[in-house]
């Protein structure tokens, strides 16, 4: 082995090793500080009065654990410690009746669970960094919580990305185009892509191009700005979407046609294909689509792949002209876009509107 091939597989090994050590570190900075909190709120629970015994135990905690030496120890840390286990409080009975049974004390439960065993069974509880679960502290409702920390996990979301998708309300958006209980299957599992309409979002956030909100864009500028950040827009599509071509010409009859974008989703296996509208959806526009769809299904999937999914992107559309227009089964969709995060209220709003209509009829508590 000469010098040069030497110095590349050490160079390897550190890397390799340095980034598994980094996740350890990182890991056992979630667990303390998840103990952190558990020991705080437990000692809390045992003041008379909660609000001010609370504060003291702090200020007094502070004081003394930076005087031991202890870093990352600040009042306001120790209030974050104390959010992320009354976030996660679960995870104390998700573990073993024996190790946090109600019999053994605090102190023996931080013990053990500080041992090999316990840290095993933390293990499988946290999955993503001490950055992660700070933003992740922030959503209040648990179930959305929990699904975009499933999403970190299956993406490699950085917490960049985390806040992005928080931003432009993932959740509510997916939620949007599902029954009650397919909604509630989002928070055990994530995103699971199994039909086509499991890769549809509406609307679709595409705030990342820069654009400014005014009528003189062409479909040409929407295209070419979304080529020009196509790493972001692929995460806006969501899991298993590769590019594959853009103005993808087919001809018939001496007649030329042209698809906006094409796109494979490996995880469904077919294609995707996506067509730029700037204004309102008309029934030429979903037309159109179904031709397109069409062709790729006779010329140019093969046997083993399933058929194919049209979106048309549009800044309008009317949901009643889609269903008048459309079979049942067609694997069409009319999704629309906008240039700004959108409103998580809003969205909420209309999940509640459409997900949960007969509670808002006083027929189901």
């Amino acid at each position: 082995m000469n010098l040069e091939n030497l110095v590349h597989l050490l160079a390897q090994t550190h890397q390799s090793l340095h980034q598994r050590a980094s996740r350890a570190v990182d890991f056992a900075l979630v667990v303390r500080n998840w103990l952190f909190g558990y020991y705080i709120v437990e000692s809390e629970q045992q003041g008379e009065d909660r609000a001010q015994y609370g504060q003291r135990l702090l200020d007094g905690l502070s004081r003394q654990l930076r005087a031991a030496g202890i870093p990352g120890c600040s009042v306001s840390n120790l209030k974050n410690f104390r959010r992320f286990y009354e976030a996660y409080p679960q995870i104390r009975q998700t573990l073993s009746g024996e190790l946090m049974s109600a019999a053994v004390s605090p102190l023996s439960i931080g013990q053990q669970l500080a041992g090999a065993t316990g840290l095993e069974l933390l293990a499988e509880q946290f999955r993503v960094s001490w950055s992660h679960y700070q933003v992740l502290m922030g959503l209040k409702d648990a179930e959305e919580r929990r699904f975009y920390e499933i999403e970190s996990v299956s993406n490699g979301w950085n917490v960049r990305e985390l806040e992005r998708q928080i931003a432009s309300a993932l959740y509510e958006r997916l939620a949007l185009s599902r029954d009650r209980d397919a909604v509630r299957r989002l928070s055990a599992e994530g995103q699971v892509l199994k039909t086509p309409c499991d890769a549809v979002k509406d609307p679709y956030v595409l705030e990342f191009l820069g654009l400014e909100e005014r009528p003189a864009y062409s479909e040409s500028e929407l295209e070419a700005a979304i080529i020009d950040k196509l790493e972001h827009f692929l995460l806006e599509l969501g899991k298993g979407f590769l590019f594959e071509a853009r103005q993808k010409r087919f001809s018939f009859e001496e007649d030329h046609f042209y698809v906006d974008l094409v796109f494979y989703n490996r995880l469904l296996r077919c294609y995707v294909l996506l067509d730029l509208k700037l204004d309102k959806l008309t029934h030429q526009d979903l037309g159109q689509m179904q031709m397109y769809v069409n062709f790729f299904d006779r010329h140019v999937k093969t046997e083993s792949e399933n058929p194919t999914i049209g979106i048309v992107l549009c800044k309008r559309k009317k949901d009643a002209l889609i269903e008048l227009t459309l079979p049942k089964n067609a694997n069409i969709f009319a999704s629309q876009y906008q240039l700004y995060l959108p409103s998580k209220e809003e969205l909420r709003q209309q999940l509640e509107d459409a997900t949960f209509p007969l509670a808002d009829n006083g027929l189901e508590s």
